[in-house]
């Protein structure tokens, strides 16, 4: 089995250690994986702002680095959505890419989804000491439809406690530049995440899409909260020094 890891932008510039997590996870299953040098954006961003040209060309960019696999696998919900959805859609019209952006669509898979289907993870690689509750992502949720597969895996960690938090499914506020632009409301909603991570009584909050993990990072410690752990599931899976 040949895997291409898609790192993402977040992942690459704020914590390599997802990857290096997302890596060991997945050679673990004896796969052959593959992590392309030239990989860059995904294009959601330009797609979000409305650029259309620069989202075209980076949605072929990223089609003829992953294409030649049999499965792309990336830890964010958001970047998936972007191939799997976005890229069929931008490219329809064209005769050459549309049916090059369908088969690499069919192919994608977030991290979560991938070890709980077609990579079938039977045991993670390292264990927890601890409780942990999850947060799930906006495109994650919404758009792939991601709800029990990061659950069902968390359960398999020997040790781990699952503590489910009050209006997991909200908005943790990040929302890409929605965060910058709308900054009030943005820290509102934030704060509300963070309420419900605390009276869960957890030691982590663990996620599948770093961009809402930094986010809620950044206002837990804001709020003076300097103990609770703010994890990838792959750092969950793997062990959180990977």
């Amino acid at each position: 089995m040949r895997l291409v890891l898609y790192v993402t932008c977040l992942v690459d510039l704020m914590r390599p250690a997802v990857g290096f997590a997302a890596l060991r996870l997945l050679e673990s299953l004896g796969a052959e994986v593959y992590v392309p040098e030239g990989q860059t954006c995904c294009g959601q961003p330009a797609w979000s702002a409305g650029n259309r040209p620069l989202a075209v060309d980076l949605a072929k960019k990223a089609i003829a680095e992953l294409e030649d696999c049999d499965y792309v696998v990336i830890p964010s919900g958001s970047c998936t959505d972007q191939i799997r959805n976005v890229y069929p859609q931008l490219l329809a019209a064209d005769p050459v890419w549309g049916p090059r952006a369908q088969a690499l669509a069919g192919r994608c898979y977030e991290l979560a989804s991938f070890l709980a289907g077609p990579g079938e993870l039977l045991k993670p690689l390292a264990d927890f000491d601890g409780s942990v509750t999850y947060h799930d992502s906006c495109k994650g949720l919404r758009q792939l439809g991601i709800k029990q597969a990061p659950r069902d895996l968390l359960l398999k960690v020997r040790g781990l406690k699952l503590h489910e938090m009050a209006d997991c499914e909200e908005c943790c506020g990040f929302g890409g530049a929605f965060a910058l632009k709308f900054g009030e409301v943005s820290g509102r909603i934030v704060d509300r995440k963070c309420e419900s991570i605390a009276a869960t009584g957890a030691d982590a909050v663990v996620g599948g899409d770093l961009g809402c993990l930094l986010n809620i990072e950044g206002r837990l410690r804001r709020r003076g909260d300097e103990s609770t752990r703010v994890l990838h599931l792959a750092e969950v899976l793997a062990g959180s020094d990977a």
